[in-house]
């Protein structure tokens, strides 16, 4: 492959990531808590730059509790544990109340929606939410990170005389087990950040506290939003 296919193949990639409503609203998200890193709270560029982003950021999200509806009545792979399909169902449930009252939010800091106080009240009900849906999200990985280590090291006892690396089916559950931690860890922190929105501990959890998670957490979203690179052929 000469150098102008190599550019022009990741740019492709770049273009795909690009594309996808999801990736742009997790680089604003990244630009939205490291500004409030920034400026921990206190007026200015940095505060002006977390407000106008955190407002763009709800027009991407427009619509988008339809897919966590469609998350909350879709079949669940059989042989899940009840415990976890439940806290699964809950974390849609919980996830696509906040994106429907986060649209009454926007709608309120647009001036369209002409109630003030009761669209602060529906943005914090609809933050409550969001770390409700953490939480789930926070105890689901937790629960299928415990299935995944039980079935490999079953797996590693039947590939007691083999490389365990170079079993396909083992490199594949440690695949899912490695996106499955990097998963709890964003849950973890967003329940983080939601503490700190929600003010619950304001000496602890600071703005600058917040943003430093928020930003984390956006990161490894846009990570997780990577498209895979295509697979080289051999010949």
């Amino acid at each position: 492959m000469s150098t102008l296919d190599a550019t022009r193949a990741e740019l492709a990639l770049i273009v795909l990531y690009l594309n996808k409503a999801d990736a742009r609203d997790k680089i604003c998200r990244a630009i939205q808590y490291g500004s409030k890193f920034l400026s921990n709270g206190q007026p200015g560029t940095a505060q002006n730059v977390d407000k106008s982003t955190s407002l763009a950021r709800k027009v991407f999200r427009l619509f988008k509790f339809v897919n966590d509806l469609h998350g909350l009545i879709s079949p669940v792979p059989l042989g899940t544990p009840l415990p976890l399909v439940l806290l699964g169902k809950s974390k849609n449930a919980l996830l696509s109340t906040f994106l429907f009252l986060d649209q009454i939010v926007w709608l309120g800091r647009t001036g369209i929606y002409k109630n003030k106080e009761q669209a602060d009240l529906i943005g914090r009900i609809s933050l409550f939410c969001w770390m409700g849906s953490s939480i789930c999200s926070t105890l689901v990985e937790l629960g299928e990170l415990q299935r995944l280590s039980a079935s490999m090291k079953k797996l590693e006892k039947n590939l007691k005389n083999s490389d365990k690396y170079k079993d396909e089916e083992y490199l594949t559950k440690l695949q899912k087990s490695n996106g499955r931690t990097l998963a709890l860890v964003k849950a973890g922190m967003d329940i983080v950040v939601a503490v700190g929105l929600l003010q619950l501990a304001p000496k602890k959890v600071t703005p600058r506290v917040t943003g430093a998670f928020g930003f984390a957490s956006s990161l490894i979203s846009c990570y997780q939003l990577l498209p895979s690179p295509p697979k080289s052929k051999t010949h």
